[in-house]
């Protein structure tokens, strides 16, 4: 069996594009085109639905590509365990990261992980966390780091790395304001509906922390007046900074400002930080020991103010 003609269909089937394809693996698209032909004319069934600029997959071709994916992931774990076994530090290893947050613990980590594994070869991709787990359960992720509210019942597993409070944060400016803690005091709490006359600035709808976030103005009774949605908390902290409206933030962004108060909500809602990965899948020594680094950085006072 051909493990590269494996890869080409699949690379055709995520493209829906033959031209696409043949750029992201680096090869001519009549070779590309050859190498379909050839397999088309094998099993004796056409693969793809063709029209001028989109392949789409017939019944016979998604029945192969569901199969050729599972033989491509076999194989990468055979050799991550053969690895392991012959203790050679060697391999590749994808990880999936959060934006922001994530990149800065990699960034902080990799240079201890590389003198441990010089010779593997680590990708990082920097994609949400919702982009992260159907990434993992396609194959295409070795792990991620996400930021969560709810686990997935099935299918994952997961490391837990620490749980993180989330804030109200308020400007300075706001009559409420006043009865913030003084810095360095544990901050006072506020309930949230004191604030359903205020505009917000939330993270965007399809994040995990808009999940926590929608059920505490459930919770408190009232929908928000929405200004702004953002994928970045670094954002919303200075929309709040500079006036413009309230938010909610995890723990890490609640940092001293003297243009920004924050308060503790009753329930005390929290999300938790983990690593993720495929339920039944091997994980190298490799992932083992990056899940480890990472957790010791995001529990350390470095990672509790990145």
């Amino acid at each position: 069996m051909d493990l590269k003609q494996l890869e080409y269909i699949v690379k055709i089937a995520e493209e829906n594009s033959i031209t696409k394809a043949a750029e992201q693996l680096y090869i001519t698209q009549s070779a590309l085109n050859q190498q379909l032909l050839k397999l088309e004319n094998e099993l004796g069934t056409q693969l793809f639905h063709r029209s001028k600029n989109d392949f789409r997959l017939t019944e016979a071709g998604n029945i192969y590509v569901s199969y050729a994916k599972r033989i491509i992931q076999l194989k990468h774990e055979a050799y991550g365990i053969l690895n392991d076994l012959a203790n050679n530090k060697t391999g590749h290893l994808r990880i999936g990261l959060t934006p922001e947050r994530g990149l800065q613990m990699f960034v902080a980590v990799y240079p201890k992980f590389y003198k441990w594994y010089p010779k593997l070869t680590i990708e990082p991709l920097e994609i949400s966390v919702k982009k992260q787990v159907s990434m993992i359960s396609n194959g295409y992720l070795d792990l991620g780091f996400v930021t969560l509210h709810k686990r997935e019942k099935e299918g994952y597993e997961y490391v837990h790395i620490k749980d993180e409070e989330l804030f109200l944060a308020v400007p300075s400016s706001h009559p409420l304001a006043r009865q913030a803690n003084a810095p360095g005091e544990p901050p006072a709490e506020m309930d949230l509906e004191y604030f359903k006359h205020e505009r917000f600035a939330l993270m965007f709808k399809e994040s995990t922390m808009r999940e926590v976030i929608d059920e505490l103005f459930r919770e408190a009774g009232f929908l928000p007046d929405i200004l702004f949605e953002s994928s970045s908390n670094h954002t919303l902290h200075t929309m709040v900074k500079n006036n413009l409206c309230c938010t909610i933030l995890p723990e890490i962004y609640a940092v001293e400002d003297d243009k920004v108060a924050y308060f503790r909500l009753p329930s005390r809602p929290v999300w938790e930080i983990c690593a993720v990965y495929k339920k039944g899948s091997y994980l190298t020594k490799a992932g083992k020991d990056f899940i480890n680094m990472a957790s010791l950085f995001w529990n350390s006072p470095e990672g509790s103010h990145c």
